[in-house]
């Protein structure tokens, strides 16, 4: 009886190329500190010869260049909706997250690797205070982008930044196993850093399956069911609304698209239905943050006594 109903706002579009423009400028940021931390750990590795501060230079810099495929995702996601991309290009965010999620797959593989080759050949290492300074730098600028990140990502629904700040964290974690190995070999323990290592890889590994459980969830359309409950129990308050049908959410990047069915009384008119349809849509908006847009489909239900007319 009535047709699908839905509004993209400009004002909702405008929330979202915001989204993007923070999204790129945390990128940028975290860039230049993980940049400036690589260095100083690079000088320090020039000067002590240390293969586990090498190791985690490396780290911070394969992290740090996390930064250009998120930054080109964040690009092409502002690009307008096309013939042959009717949602517009949001995923390339979710397709950026799975080269994060292979960045923290390598760190992993890189920090187990340097951790056996020091277990089987150990190295003695010069230099140490300059070493633990290193590494604590390097501890500290990644746990800085880290938070600077996650908090960015879960602020626009960014899992994909999310997951880089989880590599971040990771690498920081690696920059203490090159200073608890650098305290022992002050105490005349070489061995506790490849152990170390060994632990801070396990660690890694952890953060590994974070990061692919909640990418992964995203690519196959998943939701939080919070954000489910939420959109039923905003149309329901909706006046003129007596049932919710079918409810689909999904993200694209980092905004969500939504379609619902509502239940209206069979005897309303085109226009009063219209409207019922404009307010459940505005009561999803309401309900469900970053919500960019939503189709509102309209069922009928038969008016009291409409029955008992057709039985007789």
């Amino acid at each position: 009886m009535l047709r699908p109903h839905a509004h993209d706002a400009a004002d909702r579009l405008d929330e979202a190329m915001e989204s993007s423009a923070e999204g790129l400028r945390t990128l940028w940021v975290s860039l230049v500190v993980l940049g400036l931390t690589a260095a100083v750990q690079g000088v320090v590795v020039w000067w002590s010869g240390s293969v586990a501060l090498l190791g985690d230079t490396v780290h911070n810099l394969t992290d740090a260049l996390t930064a250009v495929p998120l930054g080109l995702a964040f690009l092409l996601g502002r690009r307008a909706a096309s013939r042959s991309y009717t949602y517009g290009f949001g995923r390339a965010e979710d397709l950026a997250g799975v080269a994060v999620v292979g960045a923290v797959a390598v760190s992993a593989v890189l920090a187990g690797v340097t951790a056996v080759d020091r277990l089987l050949h150990p190295q003695p290492v010069g230099h140490l205070w300059a070493v633990a300074g290193a590494a604590l730098v390097g501890c500290a600028g990644n746990e800085w982008v880290a938070r600077f990140r996650m908090a960015t990502g879960r602020r626009i629904g960014s899992a994909a930044l999310v997951a880089d700040g989880l590599h971040a964290r990771s690498d920081g974690l690696t920059s203490l196993a090159v200073l608890l190995g650098a305290a022992g070999a002050a105490v005349g323990l070489p061995i506790v850093d490849p152990l170390v290592g060994l632990l801070i890889t396990a660690a890694i590994l952890l953060v590994l399956r974070s990061s692919v459980r909640e990418i992964g969830r995203r690519l196959m359309d998943g939701v939080d069911p919070a954000l489910v409950d939420a959109a039923e129990r905003g149309l329901r308050e909706v006046e003129g609304v007596r049932g919710v049908g079918a409810l689909r959410m999904r993200w694209i990047g980092h905004t969500l698209r939504a379609e619902a069915e509502v239940v209206v009384d069979g005897a309303l008119s085109v226009a009063a239905g219209h409207r019922v349809a404009e307010a459940a849509e505005q009561a999803l908006r309401r309900a469900v943050p970053r919500l960019l847009g939503a189709t509102v489909h309209v069922d009928t239900a038969d008016p009291p006594g409409a029955a008992a007319d057709a039985s007789t």
